[in-house]
């Protein structure tokens, strides 16, 4: 029992230092990020084009000569007529600090420069979510199209649930895949606390705040019921103003159904009004390819060091401190 007990004690001691180490790493890389300007390029893709070569070349194999050469005079008389509107695709994978917002920004500034309201966006969202800040920002990015009343369709093939969720109920048309996850509208926040470890090993924290509740719950200090208690109170009043967004956004919602952080997958969510339209997002684009030019605009920007290293340590060390800070989720 007493070498349980030492080797346990040794495990203690070991993780405490790695995440002591982790986290002078990570505030190292986002110092180092957040002083560095990332700069990217505009990618225009014409997905028209690509759907028609794939087309011809599919006919090219079904039919003989004669007939080909028929289909492909039929199709570019067809091309030849009055100016199609534009359909623009643009996509959000979200991480959880919605870093693709900055893209986002980009791509949203650069389709208003030339759409009209009889052109169309089809944003294609996958997210699970993340934090408060970067999922208000990467929503209201959106509300830019809806504000020069550019028609805006989201789909959902996989997931948008709670910040996800926050930026696909902006849509003047909400689609979803069958089994799509969808809602999760509520707010988390959960840290570990490292105070009783400390104390047994004789370490003081000190911490020095000015303003009562500058900091209510920490990582190494002693939390209070009071500290609690008020932090408890921030979620409750973030929570609010997610439900009162979705609210103005889908004033269809029966919010106390919805709201509870709950999440459902495309079939029930379309009962519940959370999405418009069961479809995913290839059969909206292939309906559309026919009566639109369809154009894909993505911002590439250039990949930080953390971005490449992937899984590696500066990129680990990062997300590591982004959630271990007392940050709120959606």
């Amino acid at each position: 029992m007493a070498f349980i007990y030492e080797y346990g004690l040794f495990l203690a001691k070991v993780a405490t230092l790695v995440v002591a180490i982790a986290l002078v790493v990570a505030i190292l890389a986002s110092a180092a990020i957040k002083t560095r300007q990332r700069k990217g390029q505009l990618e225009i893709t014409d997905l028209s084009e690509h759907y028609q070569d794939t087309q011809a070349q599919m006919q090219q194999q079904l039919l003989d000569k004669k007939a080909f050469k028929k289909w492909q005079k039929r199709k570019d008389t067809a091309l030849s007529d009055t100016p199609l509107p534009t359909l623009f695709v643009l996509e959000f994978n979200g991480s959880i600090d919605a870093r693709e917002a900055d893209a986002l920004r980009e791509e949203v500034t650069a389709v208003l420069a030339v759409a009209t309201p009889d052109d169309e966006v089809l944003l294609r969202l996958e997210s699970g979510g993340g934090v408060v800040h970067g999922y208000g920002l990467a929503a209201s990015q959106l509300n830019r199209l809806k504000q020069h009343n550019i028609p805006l369709t989201i789909a959902v093939d996989k997931v948008a649930a709670s910040g996800g969720y926050m930026m696909a109920c902006v849509a003047n048309k909400l689609l979803a895949a069958p089994f799509a996850i969808i809602g999760s509208i509520g707010v988390i926040a959960q840290l570990p606390n490292f105070n009783k470890l400390l104390k047994k090993n004789d370490v003081d924290f000190e911490q020095f705040t000015a303003g009562e509740f500058k900091r209510t719950v920490t990582l190494f200090g002693e939390n209070t019921e009071k500290g609690r208690q008020k932090f408890q109170q921030e979620l409750e009043e973030t929570h609010q103003l997610f439900k009162d967004f979705v609210s103005k956004q889908r004033p269809q919602l029966n919010m106390s159904q919805v709201a509870t952080g709950e999440h459902w997958f495309g079939y029930q969510a379309l009962n519940m009004q959370l999405v418009d339209e069961l479809m995913t997002s290839d059969d909206y684009l292939t309906a559309a390819l026919p009566k639109r030019k369809v154009l894909q605009v993505r911002y590439q920007l250039k990949k930080r060091l953390a971005d490449k290293l992937g899984a590696g340590g500066a990129y680990f060390a990062t997300e590591l401190w982004q959630r271990l800070q007392n940050k709120r989720w959606l």
